[in-house]
């Protein structure tokens, strides 16, 4: 019996710079350079064997960057990265981008002021246009633009959608609402999926817990089910959080009490399944 690929959904790359990373705070644990090959020795902690590339910068040279890095590390099985969908000549943008790796694209939508961007005509337009090239689309957003997720999703039709770091919920804080009532109206939107991931850096960086996670790792689990969610990582981000092993280790518990059979689905399958090479090049 072959045994499925453990697979980390989301990870990033990057080559540090304060004026190019400005959410990044000087001096904290992820202001410097990471490589693929720490993130080889990073994987290797927990035995995954592959892992998907996401962009963290908005500029045009940041999907060849991590192909690049995908050509030098055997583990990086796909990319998803940055080009502006809003842009007239998106379709060609499109084509003249493909590469065998490139599976998706992303827009940090948690920094646009409008908690409707999502909306816009050409926003809708540009990730239209991406679906029917076969490719991904990255949901990254806060809960304001969770809000309109449902309604983006509807007017885009058919393609492949993922939210991540389940909407970022204020696990510090203690928030719940208007994230928990958001996030279940956009798991009842037909197809769109969730990463497991960012959770630790949105609870106490310091004095976080597996018990700080316990009531919205539920509410993510019961509203997508176990075999709509994917395993990320969302290193090095977390390491302002957690190291990498703890980082698997707190979800892999939690999957381990509650939902033990779905294991290989949210640590390799669904990943697999819903990054799809193959389709990205056509």
């Amino acid at each position: 019996m072959t045994q499925t690929p453990r697979i980390d959904a989301h990870h990033h790359l990057w080559r540090y710079d304060e004026a190019a990373f400005g959410w990044i705070d000087p001096g904290s644990a992820i202001a410097r350079d990471f490589n693929p090959e720490m993130l080889t020795g990073a994987l290797a902690t927990r035995k995954i064997a592959g892992a998907i590339a996401v962009q963290a910068r908005q500029v045009p040279e940041e999907t060849q960057m991590l192909l690049d890095a995908a050509t030098n590390c055997a583990a990086i099985c796909g990319v998803v990265g940055w080009i502006d969908l809003r842009a007239d000549d998106i379709a060609e943008r499109l084509a003249a981008d493909a590469a065998p790796l490139l599976v998706g694209y992303r827009h940090i939508v948690q920094d646009e002021p409008d908690a409707d961007f999502l909306l816009g005509d050409e926003f809708v337009r540009g990730v239209g246009a991406l679906a029917a090239r076969g490719l991904s689309y990255d949901l990254l957003v806060d809960h304001r633009q969770l809000a309109t997720v449902p309604a983006f999703l509807d007017r885009v039709g058919a393609g492949r959608f993922v939210l991540d770091h389940a909407a970022k919920p204020a696990i510090a804080a203690g928030g719940w609402q208007p994230w928990a009532e958001r996030l279940r109206a956009a798991a009842a939107c037909p197809g769109v999926m969730c990463k497991v991931s960012g959770l630790v850096t949105e609870a106490d960086h310091v004095g976080w817990s597996a018990d700080d996670l316990e009531r919205y790792l539920d509410h993510v689990f019961a509203s997508f089910g176990p075999e709509r969610l994917m395993w990320g990582s969302d290193w090095p981000v977390c390491l302002l959080a957690a190291d990498y092993g703890a980082v698997h280790d707190v979800i892999a518990a939690y999957v381990a009490r509650h939902c033990p059979t779905a294991s290989d689905g949210i640590f390799g399958g669904h990943a697999l399944a819903f990054y799809t090479p193959a389709t990205a090049s056509r």
